[in-house]
Parts: C-alpha cells; structure tokens; sequence
C-alpha cells in the first residue's frame, strides 16, 4: 500500500507493518469526512482527490472554507495525544480517498526514524505559512483579486487539461474560501468571461495560461 513520500525511505517490512496500521476510506464529493467537535485518533491524508477545512457557520456567521488539501496533505499534526478534539470539518470537495493513519502509530513511528518527524514538522510549517498567506490575501486585496488568486490556485490544487479546474468545485466554495459573497464571485467569473480570460466546458473551467501566470 503506497501511504505517503514520508515512509517511501524506510525499510519495506516496517513501512508494510505501518500500512497494514492504517485505513483507505472512500468518500463522495460533499460529503463530511471529518464533523467538527468529533473526537478522534486518527489523522487524514489525503490520497486522491480533494478535501476541504471549513470552520461552521455560527449564528449570522457564515461557513469559512480555510485551507484545502490536496493529495499527500495531512489534516491536523497533533501526535502528542492519542485522540484530540476537532475544531473544524473536514469535507470531501471531490470524489476522494483518505488514509486514516492512527496518532499512535505515527508517534511511535516518528520516534523510530527522526528524519519522519522532522519531514511532518516541515508540514506543518508549510500549513501554517499557506494559512497565512489566505488570511493575509482576503483581509488585504480588492475582491477581484482575490477571485482571480482562487481560480488560480484551484487550476493547481484540482487541475484539468488546458489550464483549468473541475467545474465540479462551486461558485458557492470559491466564495466560501475567498470571504466574499457568492454574488460577488458569480460577477466577477462572467466579468473574466467576457474578457477572454475565462471559458467553461462540460468538465472545466479553463483559466488563461496568460492570466495564471499574471495571478
């Protein structure tokens, strides 16, 4: 069973004694891998497809989509305890397939081989910098932009032939995860449309090379 470019290095009865630890789930595109509150011991990595971190809505609060994770990505590090608490969803933007590694067995695994632990250290550092960066993007740059950075990401994070996306990922996400509202992202997509920048078929949504690389 193949799990992650972190076991690729050890030895292959230990990294086979480590998969057979560990679960392969199947989820269906919306549906809720991980609910918010739920208690586990296990962490998420992603094999295929696409999941997406949403924190709630709450009262008038809308649903926030904060991060999205793409194949080897891991939903929550927390390997000192043996179950913790979620504090968001986690939810399948795709048709996806998730590894369910258990806390425990990677503790101990990473205690074996400190060149693991220090690989999953580097991930979550990279996690905390992407988080960052969203957060720096939607509280600074004019609505515009931010669609187009989102677009632009997503012909990366769920990529098509000819520079695109799956059409299967909403209006509705795009404006959850660029804190606008759907109106918004609706006006600005056709707006991008009609300048050429933006065209859509029956599986996509096809981006400009010229544009991404301006994005």
């Amino acid at each position: 069973m193949y799990l992650h470019p972190l076991t690729a290095s050890l030895p292959a009865a230990e990294r086979a004694s480590f998969a057979r630890l560990c679960r392969l789930s199947h989820f269906k595109r919306n549906q809720t891998v991980l609910e918010a509150g739920a208690s586990t011991d296990q962490l998420y990595c992603v094999a295929t497809g696409l999941l997406r971190v949403v924190t709630p809505e709450c009262g008038d609060r809308p649903e926030v989509t904060s991060e999205f994770i793409r194949p080897d990505g891991f939903f929550d590090l927390p390997v000192r305890e043996d179950r913790y608490r979620a504090e968001q969803s986690l939810v399948a933007v795709l048709p996806s397939s998730v590894y369910l590694v258990p806390v425990m067995a990677m503790r101990e695994l990473c205690a074996r081989h400190p060149e693991v632990a220090m690989a999953l250290l580097g991930l979550v550092v990279s996690r905390m910098g992407m988080l960052s960066g969203q957060m720096r993007r939607v509280s600074t740059l004019p609505s515009e932009e931010r669609v187009h950075r989102v677009l632009h990401q997503l012909t990366q994070l769920a990529p098509v032939r000819e520079g695109g996306y799956d059409k299967r990922i909403s209006q509705s996400m795009i404006a959850s995860y660029s804190g606008l509202s759907r109106e918004v992202v609706n006006k600005t997509m056709r707006d991008m449309e009609q300048r050429g920048l933006l065209r859509r078929d029956a599986h996509a949504v096809h981006v400009m090379h010229t544009f991404a690389r301006a994005a």
